[in-house]
């Protein structure tokens, strides 16, 4: 609501330049300069002309800026008229208070002491007009409210509490709970409570539970049968015996040979050597099997050695990996060794 001041009023805003230009005191520390006095009676007049022309904004600045080079009751009375004017009745009242409480002193102006007094009756009409504002928040212990921006505090809540009339912003959150905002108009002279109950925020629900992934049993390697080792040592062995029965007779076979190409010349032996030849071929015949022999048994050995023995089914899928080994030794004309299957 637009403060409009009464032609009593102007007039003593009027007077208020006036008396700003009465005749200097004698100056000491603590007074304005002649610079500060002109400057605070042109700001005072300029703030006058504001609030006759209900230019509040401007006149409050004026107002401000005169009485901060000069101080006078005055100022402060017109500067609370031009704050109502703006519909900031809460700094018009504080601003009235601050003028209610001035002690003027005896060689003031008489303005000043008239401004006292008017501002004791404009501030008694001014409470009656001060809208009355209650907030109530219901859920979290602690909330967190604002108006306008400006922190309620939490003391203040659920009073009445003196605001100035309009719009405003209700804003309330709390932890654990969602954040709520009203829009409030607010007239002057009401008496209004405001109630705003916050939500709880859901609690999160809990992290699925997810089975460790057990680490895969190392499988054991797979027993090493029971005729492995035998078997091994047997065809080694065997393959031994071999080469040694086949290089003994074989040297006896050459020791024989030698004889014969002695006793038997241009290769032709008589009847006297019968026992002879037949002695060398049998040591040769007995050498040779006793080579073949030995090599199907070392080879037969060193194959033993090299392969794995084959996992049970039990543990294992069978496979092409996994298929049986088979080994078989061989004996023929100009050869001999061993076969198998990997």
């Amino acid at each position: 609501m637009a403060y409009t001041p009464s032609p009593l009023a102007l007039l003593a805003s009027g007077l208020c330049a006036a008396a700003l230009l009465g005749p200097p005191r004698v100056a000491h520390a603590a007074e304005p300069s002649a610079a500060d006095r002109a400057t605070a009676r042109t700001l005072a007049q300029e703030g006058y002309d504001a609030l006759r022309a209900e230019q509040y904004s401007v006149a409050i600045d004026r107002f401000k800026r005169a009485n901060a080079l000069v101080h006078a009751p005055t100022l402060l009375r017109d500067l609370a008229r031009a704050q109502v004017g703006l519909g900031r009745l809460l700094e018009a009242r504080e601003t009235y208070r601050q003028v209610v409480a001035e002690v003027v002193p005896r060689k003031s102006p008489a303005s000043w002491g008239r401004a006292v007094e008017e501002a004791r009756r404009e501030l008694a009409a001014l409470d009656a007009r001060l809208p009355l504002l209650a907030i109530n928040i219901t859920g979290p212990q602690h909330p967190r409210v604002t108006l306008d921006g400006a922190v309620v505090p939490e003391s203040a809540l659920g009073v009445k509490r003196a605001t100035d009339p309009g719009r405003h912003e209700l804003r309330a959150g709390g932890d654990g709970y969602r954040d709520a905002q009203k829009t409030i108009d607010l007239r002057e002279g009401e008496a209004l409570s405001v109630a705003l109950e916050l939500e709880p925020v859901p609690a999160a629900p809990p992290p699925k539970k997810v089975a460790p992934v057990a680490a895969p049993t190392p499988k054991a390697p797979p027993k090493e049968p029971g005729w492995r080792k035998p078997a091994v040592v047997s065809a080694f062995a065997l393959g031994g015996a071999g080469i040694a029965v086949g290089s003994v007779t074989g040297i006896l076979a050459m020791t024989k040979h030698n004889q014969l190409v002695g006793d038997c010349p241009e290769r032709t032996c008589g009847p006297d050597q019968a026992s002879n030849y037949n002695d060398f071929h049998t040591l040769g015949t007995v050498s040779t099997v006793g080579f073949i022999v030995g090599g199907v048994g070392l080879g037969t050995g060193v194959v033993l050695l090299l392969i794995k023995p084959k996992a049970s089914t039990e543990d294992a899928p069978a496979t092409a990996a996994s298929r049986s080994v088979s080994v078989s030794p061989f004996v023929s004309v100009g050869a001999a060794g061993v076969r198998g299957s990997f």
